[in-house]
């Protein structure tokens, strides 16, 4: 598929996008990773959600992300929930497209870091975290717990708008 980044514009969540994304992490993840129907709409829907669509022109879902706004005992956090994006379009700067989004949104907010979690044997994303400035904080046991399938933890510091 050639496509360039500028046919894609990142737009906020709708109810109507429920579908698309939840067959989407479908299709990216192992079903010890994957979200239920139900955990998707409350994850995309929730009050303290950043949800960015990154859509191609045609109304074609490229990939989403999913960053929940929490009060820590540090100040306001963002927690990526999830990071999905369509096999034809990764590699092509998506994923760092919503994530940057995300991340500006998060600290437009007021949050001043962001973490996440990722399984520890999925060296692509590992290393696209670290490129993006994520830094690894230790690991987590049996995070995946159907599984019992371990996860590190990265926290990266967010520019406070």
């Amino acid at each position: 598929m050639r496509m360039s980044l500028a046919e894609i514009v990142l737009r906020d969540y709708r109810e109507s996008d429920l579908e698309a994304i939840y067959r989407l992490d479908q299709d990216c993840f192992a079903a010890a990773f994957r979200f239920d129907r139900k955990s998707m709409r409350e994850f995309a829907e929730a009050r303290n959600a950043i949800c960015l669509i990154a859509e191609r022109s045609g109304g074609e879902i490229a990939g989403f992300v999913i960053v929940h706004l929490d009060l820590e005992t540090t100040g306001l956090q963002g927690y990526v929930i999830t990071l999905d994006v369509a096999e034809g379009y990764r590699r092509k700067g998506v994923a760092s497209r919503l994530m940057l989004g995300a991340e500006g949104r998060a600290g437009a907010a007021g949050a001043q870091q962001m973490e996440l979690h990722v399984f520890t044997g999925n060296e692509a994303a590992i290393r696209f975290y670290e490129r993006m400035g994520y830094s690894r904080l230790g690991v987590r046991r049996r995070f995946y717990r159907a599984d019992g399938l371990d996860a590190f933890l990265y926290r990266k510091e967010l520019a406070v708008l």
